[in-house]
């Protein structure tokens, strides 16, 4: 389980779904699923848009349960 947002290093995230967290300080969802993590924006409509121009605050190491 994330314990921190990958975009900001803040610790108010929720989680959506299964893999699936949402940053209450910067406003975004993100998964994390083997191949790494994906950031997407939401719209004003609800949907989401994947946002590839987001530095992640630090690296994230991926094991085998998807974080640490």
């Amino acid at each position: 389980m994330m314990n921190h947002c990958p975009v900001c290093g803040q610790r108010s995230i929720g989680k959506v779904g299964t893999g699936q967290y949402f940053c209450w300080d910067c406003c975004v969802e993100f998964t994390v699923k083997d191949n790494g993590i994906k950031v997407f924006d939401v719209q004003a409509d609800g949907s989401l848009l994947l946002a590839d121009d987001y530095v992640l605050e630090q690296p994230v190491i991926l094991n085998q349960e998807g974080v640490t």
